[in-house]
This record gives C-alpha cells, structure tokens and sequence, in this order.
C-alpha cells in the first residue's frame, strides 16, 4: 500500500502566475486574503463570524471557453463569502475580486440563518452543562458527574413561529451520558430531555423536561478497551483468528496521473472539487472516445442530504435535519487514513476549508482517489471451440467520509473503464437512540438493547447533475416499458415496448421512479447523432429508492419539498445550488426545487441541470448496533448511445491468469 499527496503544498496549487486553472479550489493564502479584504473593505467587527469561504466559480461559458497553455490571461479568481454578524444579527453574501482586490457585491440576506458553525458547534456542549435548570433535570435522573454528558447540537427544525429565523438563531441540542470517561454514551439516552440554546447569546433559554425515563442498563460498547465485564469475560467473543492478511499491490504505480486538481485515468479526465458545505465536487467530466474529449457532466455534486424521524416523543419529533444546509458536510470531512479508509496506492487531495475568524484550515487527506477491481468488464465463451474471452473490469473510487455528529457518511463517485459513473452513499456510525421503560416496546422504533431503541427514521440525499453530454444543449427523456397491445402483430401477447416522453418543462419534469415500468431517463444531445443516426445519451439508471413516510400536512414537510420527487429537471442557473435551497436553517419551507421550478422554463435542447434524489428507508435492526455495519445507496449514470459500440473492448487481456482451462497461455 502506497500514498501520495498532493503536488504542491496543503491547499496550494498555484503556479508563478495564479491558478492553473480557474476552478481550482480556493487556496490557504487565498482564503485569507479574501477574509482580510473584507474586513478592511468593511470596517469588520470581531462579531462578524465567517461561515464559509469558497470559490465564486467564474461563469460556465468562460470556463469552457478558457484553455490552458494558450498564451491568454488566467481568468479573474474570485471568493464567494458568507458571513454571520453576530452583534447585528444578520446573514450576508459577499463576492470578492482576488485579482483586483475589490468587494464585487455585499447585500444582506433578510429572514435567514446560516448553517451552525463551527464554533457554535463546539460551543453547545459548555453551554447546556453550565445551565442549571438542566443540571436540576440531570439530577433528577441521577447524574451528578456533568463532566460525562454528551450534548448534541441538532438543529432548531421548525416548530412553529417561535423559531422564526429572523427574530432569533437557536439549536435543540440533546443529551446522553457517558457510564465512564470515553464509554458508548449513546447507550444512555437522556430521554425527554430538550433545550433551546440561543446561539447569539450563549445561554439556554428554555428547558422542557417531559418526564424521566430510565437509563437502558447495558453499555454497549464497541471499542476494545471497554470490551471486558465486570467479571473479565469479553462482552464479545475474541477477534476472528482466520483473517489472512490481503495486500493490494501496483508494483508499476497507478494508471491515473494528477495535475493540481486535474485527473487522468484511462480515458476519462476530470477535475476534483471541494466547498465547506457540499464536500467533494466533480468539475468537467470527460471521456476521450478515440482522441476526442467529449464532455458527460460539467458540475457533479451532492446538493442536500435531509434526514426526517418517524418518531412523535418530545426528544425525537423535532429531529428533521439537513445536514449540509444546517451544519455543511465539506468542514466535517474526516482525515482520511491509508489501510483504514483506503486501501491500495491512494492519492489524497487534502480539503481547504476556513474559520469564523476567516483563517484558512487544512484537513489533510480529505478527499482519497485509487484504483479497484470491479470484476469482470465482459466474457464470452465459445461453446463450440473453447474459446474463452474475458476482461477484468477497474474503477476510479474518489471518495470522502464526514462525521455528522453521531453518523458518519461515505461519498463515493465511481468511473468505470467502460464509461459508466456511480455515485453511492455509505451510510455508517452510530444511530440516534431512544430510551423507554423495561419491558416496553417502542412503536415507532426497533428495541436494539433492553430499554434503547432506534427510531425510525429516512436519509434523503439530492445529487445536483449539470449534465453536459456531448456539449450544453441536452434533452431529458423518459422511457418506460410498457406491454405491445394483443393483437395480429402480438399473436402470443408476449411482447413489450417502450415508450419515450421528453420532459420538456420544468412544471412536467418532477417525476418519480416506477419499478413496475423499469423507468429510467435519458440525458440526450439531440444536435449530436450517433452512428444509427439516434441522439447520443446518457442514461440515469435509478437504484433502490423510496418515498417519505409523511403526509403531506406534516408541520416539517414544507421544508424539503424536493423528496417529493426523485427526479426533477431545471434549466441551468448557476444561483440554483442547492435543492433545499440557501437557507433551510430554521426555515419553514417552501423553498429550493419547487421555487425553482415554479418558473416553468422550458427544457429541450438547452443547458439542463438533473436533480435526482434518493432515499434509505432506516426502520432499525438490533445489528444496527451498537455501531451500524455499512449499508449503501446511490445510482448509475451510464452511456446509452453515446457510443458506437462496447467502448471496453480495447481492455487488454490480463497477464494473471490462465482462462482457457487447457492451455497455459493467458487468453484473457
């Protein structure tokens, strides 16, 4: 197992006139060169607290125009800030001009909160132990050592017109508690429980406490210095003696090369992205099809991920979080670690992200690239001959794990070596848990341990697709299968079709998958024909999937209307990020996808933006805990046309082994 770092230095990849290339991440010296602009351009107070500070992507047409070693100028860098004041109360957004050094735009954002910070994160915990009416509660409960409550700041949610996000910024942390410094405290739920913190202010200023509720008896723990009873017999049996070590091992070094941000491998070329709120990012996406770059998607990245619970008791009703809008998943990002997290030759790309002081931090290691076996590519034996040809499949996994409280999320962009892409989620860490009564069974929930459970609960996540397929000007059709109609042409009734629609509006293009119809959608370029004369495409192949589990008259469900369909369509704005919208922090709903799509702007060959949103419905087993083995989610972008033929056929035959069972020589 081998590892490479980046190029240059943590955060830098600047070369002796500027960037390299103008979607370069913003660097360490860049972030804090747009922080100390604006502070001196606005006469900045200490109150004023930088959320995130990103690149401000210059427009598409200029990036696509914009070639590299041609001799022209770079284009101009610019920062997008968000900035919280804290003595003003208010939210603003600011573009600055790091070539000029100038304040390209400030203006107030009116009626809105932020996403929790960073600070105000780390904060919630002293502020909830220092509160004596929660003290009292904890006593009553039998808590007397503070030092050992964990206190989680979940976002406010909304609750009713107590949390209008313009008259106050709150969080609902709750509580566990810990048997002994560093043990599983989620085994103990500190049940009924709620706070409201102010974060402005740094107190609590209310306390509910809706009864007391046992702690569950067993600790559950997972970690191997906790792993011995009382009585020193392990609370598990000993570790499996019969895992042989495996090595992955490319004595000749990897087949992807890197340039800054820019990757090649194999045919594919693209270039790594990350913002503090969305993480990774993909940027110009590209396969070379016999010496000519066709582009396949120009901006690729998860847009939301919102997490609804089924349960209505008092510490569990409110819990309705997006964990990108409220909280931002890029400054969560783990530090990525080789043999743990990655296995094989990896390249890190390390993730520039800043504090509320504006100062840039580094997490090194926080996006992770190598190569995998993805088994066999194709095969076909002839019966008649023996004859026996096969090839072995590899992928490109870019990947980057972060811990949100107490989940962590594993994103994972796949590119195959016969142009398919996957994107999947690795749902793992440890469920938010409830306690109860011994002996009583939860309804709305699963018992994971006597008196603990696990709440019902859903994981939403909306991948925001600018698709480019052959160029800008791209079609999205739907196609159903559908049985032919009986008759002298369907003698046996056997027979099925399928049926194409374009979505050609945005009030037509909020579609949900049908199983029943094997529904998929073609992303087509109808001004480019392939060799059978059909527009070329791409195809968005649905995975496993669900609906909300709420009505619609749920006093949450206003907030994340964009689950109310798995696949919408929207003409390209490059204001139009984000499906939950800018602010969901505290904010009824109403915004996001069906705002944008209210503009009913049409949709055929022209620039498009696909939104697909997947859900993992998380009705909780007993093996959930006490930490969660992975599980997955995600879908399949695959070519449909936008071919000639099998683009893998050109996979050499591997050197390892012998396919032909009677000859020595590999055939494969």
């Amino acid at each position: 197992m081998t590892t490479t770092a980046a190029a240059t230095g943590p955060g830098e990849t600047t070369g002796p006139e500027g960037p390299a290339h103008p979607l370069e991440p913003l660097t360490a010296s860049e972030i804090a060169a747009a922080a100390e602009l604006l502070r001196e351009a606005r006469g900045l107070t200490p109150a004023a607290r930088f959320v995130f500070v990103t690149l401000h992507e210059p427009p598409k047409a200029q990036v696509l125009a914009w070639r590299p070693g041609s001799g022209e100028p770079p284009l101009p860098r610019a920062a997008f800030v968000l900035l919280y004041d804290r003595g003003e109360r208010r939210t603003y957004e600011a573009v600055l001009s790091l070539t000029t050094r100038e304040v390209l735009s400030w203006r107030h954002i009116e009626g809105v909160q932020p996403p929790i910070m960073d600070e105000e994160f780390n904060a919630c915990e002293d502020i909830v132990r220092a509160d004596p009416r929660w003290r009292e509660a904890m006593r009553r409960r039998g808590v007397e050592d503070f030092s050992l409550a964990m206190v989680d700041p979940w976002a406010a949610s909304w609750t009713g017109a107590q949390d209008d996000p313009s008259a106050r910024r709150i969080a609902r942390p709750l509580t566990w508690v810990r048997s002994a410094p560093g043990e599983h405290g989620y085994a103990r739920p500190v049940e009924g429980l709620v706070v409201v913190v102010d974060l402005d202010e740094r107190k609590v200023v209310e306390v509910e406490d809706h009864g007391v509720v046992p702690f569950p008896p067993r600790p559950g723990n997972y970690e191997p210095e906790f792993q011995f009873a009382e009585d020193n017999v392990p609370a598990f049996p000993a570790y499996r003696d019969d895992v042989k070590p495996i090595e992955i091992t490319q004595p000749d070094g990897p087949s992807f090369t890197v340039d800054g941000h820019e990757v090649r491998w194999q045919k594919w070329r693209l270039r790594i992205g990350f913002t503090p709120r969305e993480g990774l990012v993909l940027h110009q996406v590209g396969y070379d099809d016999r010496g000519t770059l066709r582009p396949v998607l120009y901006r690729a990245s998860l847009s939301e991920m919102y997490v609804p619970y089924g349960d209505p008791a008092p510490t569990h009703r409110f819990k309705n979080v997006f964990d990108q809008g409220e909280y931002g998943v890029g400054w969560l990002a783990n530090s990525l670690t080789l043999g743990c997290d990655c296995v094989g030759h990896i390249h890190y790309f390390d993730g520039v992200v800043n504090d509320q002081d504006g100062a840039p931090v580094t997490i090194p290691n926080a996006v992770c690239m190598h190569e995998e076996d993805a088994g066999i590519a194709w095969k076909h034996t002839d019966f008649r001959t023996g004859a026996v040809q096969v090839r072995r499949r590899r992928r490109l996994v870019i990947s980057m794990i972060a811990t949100v409280g107490n989940y962590e999320y594993g994103y994972f962009w796949y590119l195959y070596n016969d142009g398919t892409i996957e994107y999947e989620v690795k749902l793992t860490g440890v469920i938010s848990t409830g306690a109860l009564p011994l002996g009583e069974k939860p309804r709305h929930g699963t018992l994971v341990a006597p008196g603990l459970y696990g709440p019902h609960h859903q994981h939403f996540f909306c991948v925001r697709l600018d698709m480019s397929v052959d160029g800008t000007a791209n079609t999205v059709v739907e196609i159903d299968s559908v049985p032919s109609p009986a008759g002298p042409e369907n003698p046996h009734n056997n027979a099925w079709e399928t049926r194409r629609r374009a979505l050609a509006r945005e009030s037509t293009a909020q579609r949900r998958i049908n199983p029943m119809k094997a529904r998929y959608w073609k992303i087509e370029n109808p001004g480019k024909l392939s060799g059978l004369g059909d527009p070329v495409a791409y195809t968005l192949m649905p995975g496993s999937n669900t609906v909300p589990m709420y009505p619609p008259e749920a006093l949450y469900g206003p907030r994340a209307g964009f689950t109310d369909n798995h696949l919408w369509v929207t003409a390209y704005d490059p204001a139009e990020r984000f499906a939950a919208g800018d602010y969901p922090n505290q904010h009824p709903g109403g915004e996001g996808l069906p705002a944008y799509a209210a503009a009913d702007r049409p949709l055929e060959d022209t620039d498009v933006v696909v939104w697909y949103t997947f859900g993992a419905h998380h009705v909780v087993r007993p093996e959930d805990w006490p930490v969660m083995p992975v599980t997955t989610i995600g879908f399949m972008l695959k070519p449909s046309g936008f071919f000639d033929g099998n683009p893998a056929l050109d996979l050499p035959p591997s050197q390892s082994g012998h396919c032909h069972p009677e000859d020595a020589a590999p055939h494969c």
